[in-house]
């Protein structure tokens, strides 16, 4: 007797397991995504160290939204457009296997250029207002303030950039001509971002290649791995948990 129940214990734990990953599978390929920040090119809308949701059915699904990338078909189904100042996640167009965090600037058809350091859309400039300096603290304590501006885009939707200076590599651009199918995306830390700017390591993003709209701060950590438990008492920013992204 003891046997058999041993064995109908033993069963019941797999068949929990194996609901809970198909359970978990489901989430992750047609509601949310779990991502985490792993540098400063989105500053000051996100930090090295923020954990947030993605949304997978903002936009539809692709292959590139399905669990473990199963190519089961071509281009995207069920999905919406991405509006101009979505903050999304993406599938890096010349190595697919490599997730990208900006945001989106330039939508089908439009013309995207840089000039002094001033964003132009459609051969009109883009305004943007100083605000405080964005203060940052590295970890030798040493101290940096950097300008901030607030950018507002034609479509109404504003948000904050960094601006070392007007005078950087990626402050003087061509112009872009966004194809049909494709967006343009920046990271909100001007000087410090490698994006669609630079057409050899990223370039335009196909719609295919959208993973999801960032939706919402989950957990945030200064100087900390997830796997630092020790240290999160310290090290947690509270102030940013469930914070929205825009």
């Amino acid at each position: 007797m003891a046997s058999k129940k041993n064995d109908g214990s033993f069963w019941e734990t797999i068949r929990t397991v194996v609901y809970a990953v198909l359970i978990a599978l489901v989430v992750r390929t047609f509601f949310y995504e779990p991502f985490n920040i792993p540098s400063g090119s989105m500053m000051p809308t996100l930090l090295e160290g923020d954990y947030l949701f993605v949304s997978k059915f903002s936009y539809g699904y692709s292959y590139h939204t399905l669990a473990f990338g199963m190519p089961l078909f071509d281009g995207r189904i069920l999905g919406g457009e991405p509006e101009r100042g979505d903050v999304v996640v993406f599938r890096l167009p010349r190595d697919p296997s490599t997730d990208y965090i900006k945001r989106i600037i330039g939508l089908p058809g439009d013309t995207v250029q840089v000039i002094d350091g001033r964003l132009h859309l459609n051969g009109e400039r883009v305004e943007r207002d100083p605000i405080e300096p964005f203060v940052v603290t590295d970890r030798l304590g040493n101290v940096r303030r950097i300008a901030q501006y607030v950018e507002t885009l034609p479509n109404g939707v504003d948000h904050r950039i960094l601006e070392l200076s007007d005078t950087g590599f990626l402050d003087n651009t061509q112009p872009y001509e966004v194809p049909e199918g494709q967006y343009f995306a920046m990271g909100d830390n001007r000087d410090a971002s490698q994006d669609s700017r630079v057409l050899s390591q990223v370039g335009f993003i196909p719609a295919e290649n959208l993973v999801g709209r960032a939706e919402f701060l989950w957990f945030s950590l200064e100087d900390a791995r997830f796997w630092e438990i020790w240290k999160w008492p310290t090290h947690i920013r509270w102030s940013r948990l469930f914070d929205g992204v825009g």
